[in-house]
């Protein structure tokens, strides 16, 4: 689905209490070019799951520019769960955090517009590329990084998102519940969310 879905979601959420923090963009001169060009470059090299994301993520908007807070990206992430589209629509909700309704626009065609490039130049290397040796264990070595990169970044949040025994028991539940059925993760972390709020209000 086209992510522009996403970006009419995103005034209604913010008020939950995902906001930019006050001293972002002193922390490292925030601005729309420069946002606009991470997203570019991490649209052009990220390869696999849309996770692999996360650790770009954290490594330059958290700890390297200090733009997000590490709760604010595990709440873009959540965000990204639940609208419509693939997970790369975090992105969008980021740019809007940011930047606004231009910073949603911007960080939205940043992260998707190198797919639409290496399609169209890819396109008639494809059947070469299906019966190359060499491109099969390059792209073996790349889901191996991924993967790595994926479990690195998942151990680093997991201070931020497990503050407390009920967030402890709801992602112990909601892990068994993935490993043992084919649940959709939409509701998943729709359900995890509703039984926080009921159980804290």
């Amino acid at each position: 689905r086209p992510p522009t879905a996403t970006m009419l979601l995103l005034p209604p959420l913010l008020p939950l209490g995902v906001t930019a923090p006050a001293t972002s963009a002193a922390a490292g001169a925030f601005g729309l070019l420069p946002m606009f060009l991470f997203f570019l470059k991490v649209g052009a090299v990220l390869y696999g799951s849309g996770y692999v994301l996360l650790a770009f993520l954290r490594g330059d908007l958290v700890e390297r520019w200090g733009w997000l807070t590490e709760s604010q990206l595990l709440d873009a992430i959540a965000i990204g769960q639940v609208t419509p589209g693939p997970l790369f629509t975090t992105a969008t909700f980021i740019g809007y955090v940011l930047g606004g309704p231009a910073g949603a626009c911007l960080a939205t065609a940043g992260i998707f517009l190198p797919a639409f490039v290496f399609v169209a130049l890819s396109a008639p290397l494809l059947p070469r590329l299906r019966r190359s040796k060499t491109a099969g264990a390059f792209l073996d070595g790349v889901n191996a990084a991924s993967l790595a990169l994926m479990a690195a970044v998942t151990l680093q949040l997991l201070g931020s998102a497990f503050v407390d025994t009920l967030t402890v028991i709801l992602g112990i539940a909601g892990a068994v519940i993935l490993l043992a059925s084919r649940v959709n993760p939409i509701w998943l972390v729709a359900g995890a969310g509703a039984l926080g709020l009921a159980l804290r209000v």
